[in-house]
């Protein structure tokens, strides 16, 4: 009985971690590259970011946290949540084919080189930094759009200072030739930046 057990459980594990490595923010955050654009290529139909949605929004409110100068400021006190709302593809009327499936994954650029399994700001507790996800989600700031949307929650802990993440996003449709990620599958790469910021404090 205790053989049948220990068995399951090491199928179970290496079943985990084979779904961890397929799947593809996870990629990014095992791995060491710098950019989706070390394994895929930029070769989709959406070019025209000014229809292009990258946004996140405060899931609360449901206002857009974008700043003046592009960048994203999510804003937590201390120990306490703040969720958001991470909002991805193409705008009402866009007349491209709309992307099939959108990954994203959200990154602090000095962590990469870590041997961490979480590469987000330090200090910061996060739930889904990552995620990869079909279009067709509703929400009301983007009616009629074709995108994906996904809440992640952040909390500042004791050590957590303000900081700047990176959100890796990517359009993609159709499907990736297994061993080949150039092949099968077209996307289009967008880069955003997102600072973070324990509130009340400088």
């Amino acid at each position: 009985m205790k053989s049948t057990v220990a068995l399951i459980a090491i199928v179970g594990a290496v079943g985990l971690v084979t779904a961890v490595l397929a799947y593809p923010p996870a990629v990014g955050m095992l791995g060491k590259s710098k950019s989706c654009m070390t394994c895929h290529v930029n070769n989709g139909p959406w070019t025209d970011e000014s229809k292009t949605i990258v946004d996140i929004l405060d899931k609360e409110t449901g206002k857009s946290l974008r700043q003046a100068d592009g960048t994203f400021l999510i804003e937590a006190k201390r120990f306490r949540p703040k969720t958001v709302l991470t909002v991805i593809g193409r705008a009402k009327g866009d007349s491209s084919p709309p992307p099939y499936r959108n990954a994203w994954l959200y990154i602090d650029p000095a962590q990469i080189e870590s041997g961490s399994l979480s590469k987000f700001a330090p200090g910061w507790s996060v739930d889904l930094p990552m995620s990869c996800r079909l279009v067709g989600d509703k929400v009301s700031a983007y009616e009629g759009a074709s995108v994906t949307a996904l809440p992640m929650t952040v909390r500042p802990l004791d050590g957590a200072r303000n900081a700047t993440v990176e959100l890796h996003v990517m359009l993609t449709r159709g499907e990736a030739v297994k061993g080949d990620t150039k092949r099968g599958m077209v996307s289009n790469y967008l880069l955003r930046t997102v600072r973070l910021k324990v509130g009340g404090e400088e």
